[in-house]
């Protein structure tokens, strides 16, 4: 009788533990997924660019001499790029100056990206005095507006760190329906030469949300 009545103990424990594994998968099946995002992909940003290039083979080290740039930020944090759509800060009320330091614009003051401020020899796309913007979205959220800004003539991205004072205010767009892919068209003055950077804010329509990028241009 002891015996039998160890092994009905058994299998109840068995029983037990095989209900409770079961609801956690159940759990894990149902959770949702986490919410995803998007970024500038043309002309592209910093992480985006180094994801594109390097995501499917991030441990080549031909990286090291062909992209530095992108190099250092794998070594830094190789989350930045596999989270390229994720580089979002809530509440802002659109005090982004105030809540943004000089030096941290790049990686939206974002201590996990902040190999994005280095400065450096980062690959640019080429674009003309006027150029359109792609910004993809997975989850379509819309935008409220986008702020564009281009850094200023005489300031070097390969040596400087990107600050407020070092950027020439270009325009703000309108608001955006949501969609997965928004384009929009810049202006500037024909001014600019060489390497330059293009500094976006992104307020995401469905909350206050804040996106800010810094995307390598090469004015031809």
């Amino acid at each position: 009788m002891r015996v039998r009545s160890t092994s009905r103990s058994a299998t109840r424990r068995r029983g037990a533990i095989a209900l409770i594994i079961s609801l956690l998968a159940c759990v894990f099946v149902w959770a949702p997924p986490a919410s995803a995002h998007g970024t500038i992909v043309g002309p592209a940003t910093r992480a985006y660019q180094c994801w594109k290039t390097w995501g499917s083979h991030h441990m080549d080290p031909a990286m090291q001499t062909q992209d530095p740039m992108c190099y250092q930020a794998f070594q830094a944090n190789a989350d930045t790029m596999w989270n390229w759509m994720s580089a979002l800060r809530d509440g802002l009320r659109g005090n982004f100056q105030g809540s943004t330091p000089d030096g941290q614009l790049c990686s939206n003051a974002l201590s996990r990206n902040n190999s994005l401020n280095t400065p450096g020899k980062w690959k640019t796309t080429t674009v003309g005095s006027n150029f359109s913007m792609h910004l993809y979205d997975q989850a379509s959220h819309g935008a409220d507006y986008f702020r564009v800004y281009i850094s200023k003539n005489g300031y070097d991205p390969t040596t400087q760190r990107l600050g407020w004072g070092n950027l020439d205010y270009i325009m703000q767009t309108g608001r955006f329906a949501p969609a997965k892919d928004i384009t929009f068209n810049v202006q500037t003055s024909g001014a600019y030469r060489g390497h330059h950077i293009v500094f976006t804010i992104w307020q995401a329509s469905h909350s206050d949300q804040t996106y800010m990028w810094c995307s390598d241009v090469n004015f031809g």
